[in-house]
């Protein structure tokens, strides 16, 4: 495992791919009501994409055929863009989008809730939803990855829930995926200890029932097993002297520190 960590200058540098990042998904996710297909919120990711001169880390990826991965329901991740999936009320859908800007990576997603959630989904969603902000307040030097990945899997499992564990987190920079991985499970105590200058992205995903994957003929859609409903977020963050800095989260949010 080769670890690189950043500069102060890369991190502005990814400071500023990953504003780019959350502006075109919070786009994404506003459109994303009944009646819109997967298609047509990866059209509106694209012409975010031209309009900032920026370029997709997912598109051609692997051979991946889009800049967006929408996961409707029960999938859990890199479901893929068509027209054929339309979205229906109650519905909820995992977006996850990166891009390179500088040459860095900004990796993100979030889960949507559709018209009207029943009470069941609702609750699902905000589960993933704070596990990730439990994870993001442990991103602090000294710390280390497993405190990172218990804190996904303490909170979510309290509530009922179970994470998937096929898929983890990552760091990112350069290149999307580098090292080391973050597991959403974990031992608080364990794993490498962080240092001021890793850039992380943080993913929990939480399955309303068993953590088990079953990735479908396509050899990208990734379901939970038993069909049950999933939620995803995820934010890339550096960690440093000061404590964690979401760099793909908006400048307009509360508590976010805007500076180094």
């Amino acid at each position: 495992m080769r670890i690189h960590l950043k500069s102060k200058d890369e991190i502005r540098l990814m400071r500023e791919a990953g504003l780019v990042a959350a502006e075109i998904l919070e786009d994404v996710c506003a459109a994303a009501k009944p009646g819109v297909s997967t298609w047509d919120l990866d059209r509106i990711a694209a012409k975010g994409i031209d309009k900032h001169k920026v370029v997709s880390a997912f598109l051609g990826y692997h051979g991946y055929p889009a800049v967006l991965c929408t996961s409707i329901n029960e999938v859990i991740v890199h479901g893929i863009p068509r027209k054929a999936h339309v979205l229906k009320d109650g519905d909820i859908i995992g977006i996850d989008f990166g891009i390179f800007k500088h040459g860095y990576c900004a990796d993100t997603a979030r889960t949507v809730m559709v018209g009207h959630v029943d009470d069941d989904r609702r609750r699902l969603v905000e589960t993933a939803r704070d596990a990730l902000e439990a994870a993001i307040r442990l991103c602090a030097p000294g710390s280390r990855l497993g405190d990172v990945g218990h804190a996904v899997q303490s909170y979510a499992e309290s509530r009922g829930y179970s994470v998937v564990r096929q898929f983890v987190g990552h760091g990112t920079g350069k290149q999307m995926h580098e090292d080391p991985q973050v597991p959403n499970f974990g031992e608080a105590g364990s794993g490498k200890r962080m240092k001021s200058g890793l850039v992380i992205a943080v993913e929990p995903m939480v399955n309303a029932g068993t953590p088990d994957v079953e990735v479908l003929d396509d050899n990208w859609t990734a379901v939970t097993k038993d069909r049950a409903m999933s939620a995803h977020f995820e934010h890339t963050i550096a960690v440093t002297d000061d404590g964690p800095w979401v760099l793909t989260r908006p400048s307009s949010t509360p508590g976010n520190p805007g500076t180094f």
